[in-house]
């Protein structure tokens, strides 16, 4: 497993500081919040058979299988950061949001519906 760049407890915070108020939350508030979310997701379902992307914060390989290395992978979820974070607390269901086309999820194994919300609020 990765060695983590962001605390448990920073990046918590940092989620929570989102959801109280995502219309006023700093870049930096944001990016940590993200960055965390997106690894704390790799250590919940390792592996490197899907691609999720959150621009401009992070990006981060998940989920046993296929194994990735060069160029646009099989299998790849892409959402911007407010979106994310939604999903990430739970104020945004995954149906919802791939209805809604706030999230762009291809290839095998992009339903993340089972992995979230990841921060309970």
């Amino acid at each position: 497993m990765a060695r983590r760049k962001i605390s448990v407890t920073d990046g918590v915070a940092a989620v929570r500081e989102w959801a109280a108020d995502p219309d006023t939350a700093s870049r930096s508030v944001r990016a940590t919040a993200v960055r965390y979310s997106l690894e704390e997701l790799a250590v919940l379902a390792p592996g490197r058979s899907v691609e999720v992307r959150v621009p401009p914060f992070g990006v981060t390989q998940i989920i046993q299988g296929t194994t990735h290395t060069r160029g646009t992978p099989p299998a790849v979820v892409e959402t911007n950061a407010a979106t994310w974070l939604a999903l990430v607390t739970g104020l945004l269901s995954w149906d919802d949001a791939v209805t809604a086309g706030e999230v762009v999820a291809s290839g095998q194994r992009t339903d993340l519906s089972e992995l979230l919300p990841l921060v309970k609020l």
